[in-house]
């Protein structure tokens, strides 16, 4: 069930709203992408991202980044009006190797071209569906992200605050903790993948974008 009464594309002007929720978590996930961008090994850097908006997070974290070139990415994202926005700014920034997709992130298939990836982002997804699909997303994370990769991620901190219990699953999933910030009003962490590499599996469902307001207590994680 997805949030039919949420405007996402509306949803991403608090992002240009300084002191804004959004707009500090935001930059305090862009200096993340920044870092992971900073550590990578010399060669094309692949990254995925799913649920991507309008790719303010990666694109913006690009624009002026010396390695920028090397980044080979795919954003997946159902919303047109939000792709479309990506695309334009893509095109702005002259990043001709950023592949926007329209279409439904929560499908394994569409990430086969650039899975495993060198860094991955979840970043507003989390907050959006039930517990159990963030396990398991985590857990489809392991074989989107090569050995060595990143995943950054976001979680808001209301209650009931998952963010131990997604530390604690990424560590179940072959994952070591890098960053996570302390509790606050939002959430963002960064995870590296240590274990072994694992396949991703075709025609697999991760999540069910149900969308915050429509999350029950239940679903949250409290019954």
């Amino acid at each position: 069930m997805a949030d039919a009464d949420q405007d996402w594309h509306a949803w991403h002007e608090r992002y240009d709203e300084p002191g804004s929720q959004l707009a500090r978590r935001l930059a305090v996930v862009q200096d993340r992408i920044t870092r992971a961008l900073d550590a990578a090994p010399p060669g094309d850097i692949r990254v995925l991202s799913m649920c991507a908006g309008q790719g303010r997070d990666l694109l913006g974290a690009l624009e002026g980044h010396p390695r920028r070139a090397d980044v080979d990415g795919l954003l997946v994202e159902l919303d047109p009006r939000n792709t479309s926005a990506a695309r334009e700014h893509a095109k702005e920034l002259g990043l001709r190797r950023i592949r926007v997709v329209t279409g439904d992130a929560s499908q394994t298939d569409q990430y086969f071209s650039h899975a495993p990836a060198d860094l991955v982002l979840a970043c507003g997804v989390f907050g959006n569906i039930t517990s159990e699909d963030i396990r398991r997303t985590i857990g489809h994370c392991a074989a989107l992200c090569r050995a060595g990769g990143t995943v950054v991620w976001t979680r808001h901190r209301h209650e009931p605050d998952l963010v131990p219990s997604i530390c604690d699953w990424f560590a179940q999933s072959g994952f070591t903790l890098e960053f996570v910030t302390e509790p606050g009003d939002f959430g963002v962490g960064v995870h590296r993948r240590t274990g072994r590499a694992r396949r991703l599996l075709p025609g697999a469902t991760m999540f069910n974008f149900i969308g915050g307001r429509n999350l029950t207590m239940a679903e949250r994680g409290c019954g």
